[in-house]
């Protein structure tokens, strides 16, 4: 036994062409009034360092994870 259901393509069309055109004004919104590089939100890296001075450990850390990976292998 089955069940013959129609489906209202109608008002999901009439739903989907609205929310599309909201977004689609939205998304002209955005392009118009903002800056896609954000580059107004890029005073806070002024200051900043690109490294610290315990960087090194780091770097010793990951050669003794290599090192130590090689040994269990090899044994």
């Amino acid at each position: 036994m089955g069940i013959i259901v129609s489906k209202n393509n109608d008002e999901n069309s009439r739903l989907n062409q609205r929310i599309t055109a909201d977004l689609r004004e939205r998304a002209q919104k955005e392009m118009r009034g903002s800056d896609p590089d954000l580059v107004e939100d890029s005073d806070y890296t002024k200051d900043m360092k690109k490294g610290s001075k315990f960087a090194w450990v780091w770097i010793v850390l990951i050669v003794l994870a290599i090192a130590s990976i090689v040994i269990i292998v090899t044994v």
